[in-house]
């Protein structure tokens, strides 16, 4: 008898320990529905249960909400999310009953999506990740954001993110803010997210909702998809407005869509999409722009593609170089003509030139925005920002303000200091730059690392960068798109497809050929190191 006790206590021991650590898929009953509580529901496979009626969108939010708070907020607490959204529920109710009565506004109807926090929310505080804004309720939404409330998609929350978009100072932590604290890397807590869209790629890593929406100036949509082995679309400048974005860029900023799958990008993409009398840049988009990506992932193979593979990375990380070859070999049993490229670029002339542009535009942009939130807006411009943050323990406490110091200091857009860094900028990275080398080379796109494993988060001495290609498509203004390529370890690494303007279509193809053919992502295992 004291044998079977003493046996039955060791089990019951076993099984609270194994529950403790990891995270067993269970059931997750709401009504009569069921929701399997570590599944990856897709898009299609959301708008299967809704038209068969076993799923609702209620079930689906309510599972969304309750996994945030079993995972973000405790369990391994990823710090991924800032807040979720109170209305969440009754806008799924009201969607729930539009299906009832025969309207379906498209595929994104009743789809989880999260926004990054510098999007701006009429029903949450839009802050950037900095406490000066922590009670900022903007006057609308962004324009994105209507867009995406009117195809029927759920707005659950805002995602945490590198505050002020990671351009606030020297040795900063990607997925570091006053507001939110640092997101944790799900594969290994560890490990740093990467790049300020890092709360929205975490979170889809980590399935806490079926879609977030990134913003990227360099590199801050790609990188955090592909430390969080997820896929991330930075589409052309212009493609999608910026209106009720906080910026940094006029001529590099964008948003994006970041999700476990290209189709589910693709999809969510169409919805971005469309002119903005708002946001000039939109105007570029006519005849360009699509509400159906979809449509153009259609190749069956790779076989008349010539891809440039950008050899700039090789030798920089051994681990990565191994993928990157396989990468190769995998595009060429596609089909494709793979054409290394060793051409430069940018050079630090180019970099240099960039740079200042940001700079100006920053400062020109911030002031115009916290006009916009109108007399109630706690901080008026740039300066009244650096005055709260040097009197604020929190905000000072791991890094410095020099970028908004720096910006402060510049003329206005019309300045000639600015016109001249523009314009060599634009000369050099677009017509210099991959124009230049698709042309000479008749390549319809290419490829590279997208960048190195996930560093360790080190508050003393910020990020840990041992390669990226983010910045060819980013001081471009072009398109570029991550998906998984392998891991180094439980890491996972990601390649990018790059290339000219308005040919999200291409790339989207080759992405998806890819993505199917090697099936590399895998979920996280939330390994504590």
């Amino acid at each position: 008898m004291r044998l079977l006790i003493f046996g039955l206590t060791i089990f019951v021991l076993l099984y609270v320990s194994c529950t403790q650590n990891s995270f067993p898929k269970e059931n997750n009953v709401f009504g009569q529905i069921r929701i399997i509580e570590d599944r990856e529901y897709s898009i299609a496979e959301l708008q299967s249960g809704y038209k068969d009626g076993t799923l609702t969108i209620e079930s689906v939010v309510h599972f969304y909400l309750q996994r945030i708070e079993r995972i973000d907020d405790n369990g391994p607490k990823l710090n991924a999310v800032i807040v979720t959204n109170p209305n969440a529920l009754s806008r799924a109710k009201q969607l729930d009953k539009e299906l009832g009565q025969g309207a379906y506004r498209g595929p994104m109807h009743g789809i989880p999506v999260l926004l990054k926090d510098n999007i701006d929310t009429h029903d949450m505080p839009t802050t950037a990740g900095s406490l000066a804004l922590a009670n900022s309720y903007p006057l609308s939404d962004a324009h994105i954001v209507k867009k995406l409330r009117g195809a029927g998609a759920i707005i659950l929350g805002k995602a945490n993110l590198s505050e002020w978009a990671n351009f606030r100072g020297e040795k900063s932590s990607s997925g570091w803010s006053g507001v939110g604290g640092q997101t944790k890397n799900p594969y290994v807590l560890d490990r740093n997210p990467c790049g300020s869209s890092s709360g929205s790629a975490a979170a889809v890593a980590a399935n806490l909702c079926v879609v977030a929406i990134g913003t990227e100036t360099n590199g801050s949509i790609v990188c955090p998809s592909q430390a969080n082995g997820v896929v991330g679309i930075k589409p052309t400048v212009g493609l999608v407005s910026r209106n009720g974005i906080i910026p940094i860029s006029w001529n590099q900023d964008t948003a994006g869509p970041i999700a476990r799958s290209i189709e589910d990008a693709a999809i969510c993409l169409g919805v971005l999409t469309g002119l903005d009398p708002d946001d000039g840049k939109t105007i570029l988009s006519d005849g360009h722009a699509y509400n159906n990506y979809i449509q153009l992932i259609r190749s069956k193979n790779l076989g008349r593609m010539r891809i440039g593979y950008f050899t700039g990375a090789d030798g920089k990380d051994s681990d990565v170089d191994i993928l990157s070859k396989v990468a190769v070999e995998d595009m060429k049993k596609l089909g494709a003509k793979i054409i290394e490229v060793d051409q430069i670029f940018l050079n630090d002339e180019i970099g240099f030139n960039a740079f200042q542009v940001m700079l100006h535009e920053y400062k020109d942009g911030l002031n115009k925005y916290f006009a916009s939130l109108g007399s109630d807006s706690p901080i008026r411009n740039l300066e009244e920002l650096i005055a709260f943050n040097k009197e604020d323990k929190i905000e000072m406490e791991f890094f410095n303000q020099e970028y908004l110091e720096m910006a402060a200091a510049m003329d206005g857009m019309e300045s000639v200091d600015y016109l001249k860094h523009i314009e060599a900028a634009n000369l050099g990275s677009r017509i210099n730059g991959i124009d230049r080398v698709m042309d000479s080379l008749n390549l319809d796109a290419i490829i590279a690392p997208t960048g190195s494993p996930a560093w360790k988060t080190d508050h003393a001495n910020g990020d840990t960068f041992t390669l990226g290609s983010s910045s060819p498509a980013a001081i471009s203004g072009y398109p570029s798109i991550t998906v998984p390529m392998g891991y180094v370890g439980e890491l996972p690494v990601g390649i990018s497809i790059f290339g000219r303007q308005w040919s999200e279509g291409t790339l989207l193809d080759i992405a998806y050929l890819f993505e199917k053919a090697t099936k590399h992502r895998r979920e996280p295992k939330y390994l504590e190191k």
